[in-house]
């Protein structure tokens, strides 16, 4: 199989620097491939670097970018296509992409690493190969993230790109899937998948590219005495779109009310998500999020917020009628929105990994 490595940087393609003991970016996707061999039983590697930052420095231009690099990837005839990526924004990037990016006929998979390249204890190797390989075998033509399973080196594990999120800041097997089951497990023998709802690979060279991005939205993280000045000087700036992530079902405080009524009176999209990350928005449960509808807040079901964020950025891309921006927001696109969440997956943090699914049987007897 024919897979294109897109390097853009992050820890995955850095190095310890023993001067000033800071991680530097340092690695090309090439000098990447020759460092880990085995990529070579796997597929036909063609490598190319997009950009060369930290996933903090990643943004709409990067983003636009990237769909556009897959889209010429794609009509080239490659088999899959691997993105190295940072992985402190890997979820806002993969959550964009497949907003952007629909209807792949192949595998698109975005891998990172916890421990630069140079390090023993680095993750970049293994999750290099199982993302390869995912990319050069799979069945799932979906935008995905790959990075460790377990803390044990067994597996790693395909996320879709909505549903993940990185949850831990320095442990290797800090993905996981939020509100569902990740897609698949992965080894050096082969893609397993843990679901069936997948969209497959096809043999044709079809995408739908639809690459906008409305840099004017922020997301404002509620906190117990929030002033509602920051709603308006967000309004004052020319923000267009304001993702919430508020407390419990998804619930502010009284005195940003009219501030809410300002924001929304001046035509600016506002979405609720929780902080919780695990269960849907219920604005109805309460009278406060009943007064929150009625002032313009748009419920965004069971959406991460950073999901809703790039969202509703790329909704106000295409369109500024706020109608319209509704129906995009709330119609599922790629699984950013769920029926229902997996009955154990708050339970044990992350439904579908094998090992925690046999336990389950054995406790549920």
């Amino acid at each position: 199989p024919n897979v294109t490595l897109l390097g853009t940087g992050g820890t995955i393609a850095s190095r310890l620097d023993y001067r000033t003991g800071a991680v530097i970016p340092a690695f090309s996707p090439g000098e990447l491939y020759g460092a880990v061999p085995e990529l070579a039983d796997i597929c036909n590697l063609t490598t190319q670097k997009l950009f060369g930052v930290f996933s903090e420095n990643m943004g709409p231009h990067q983003y636009i970018t990237l769909a556009h690099a897959i889209q010429s990837e794609i009509e080239k005839g490659v088999d899959g296509i691997v993105i190295g990526h940072g992985t402190d924004t890997m979820h806002h990037t993969a959550s964009v992409l497949a907003f952007m990016v629909q209807n792949s006929p192949i595998p698109i998979v975005i891998v990172g690493s916890q421990r630069s390249s140079d390090r023993p204890s680095s993750d970049a190797a293994l999750n290099l190969i199982h993302a390869t390989t995912a990319a050069a075998t799979s069945d799932i033509a979906e935008v995905m993230v790959c990075m460790f399973g377990p803390t044990s080196d067994e597996y790693g594990l395909l996320h879709r790109g909505t549903r993940v999120r990185k949850m831990h800041s320095s442990y290797r097997s800090t993905f996981r899937t939020i509100g569902d089951i990740p897609l698949a497990t992965v080894t050096a023998e082969g893609v397993v998948p843990l679901r069936q709802d997948y969209q497959h690979r096809r043999q044709d060279r079809h995408v739908d590219i639809n690459a906008v991005f409305e840099d004017r939205v922020t997301m404002v993280y509620y906190y117990p005495n929030m002033h509602p000045d920051i709603i308006d000087g967000i309004v004052e700036k020319g923000y267009k779109g304001i993702v919430i992530a508020g407390t419990g079902l998804g619930h502010i405080n009284k005195p940003v009310y009219p501030a809410i009524e300002r924001a929304t009176a001046a035509g600016v999209a506002i979405y609720m998500t929780v902080q919780t990350l695990w269960g849907f928005v219920h604005m109805f449960v309460y009278d406060t999020g009943r007064d929150l509808m009625a002032k313009g807040i748009i419920p965004a079901e069971n959406m991460l917020p950073e999901v809703a964020y790039v969202k509703l950025a790329w909704a106000l891309g295409q369109t500024q009628d706020l109608d319209r921006v509704r129906d995009i927001m709330l119609t599922p696109v790629c699984g950013e929105i769920t029926e229902r969440e997996p009955y154990d997956g708050y339970l044990i943090f992350q439904g579908g990994m094998p090992e925690i699914t046999e336990f389950m049987k054995t406790i549920r007897k």
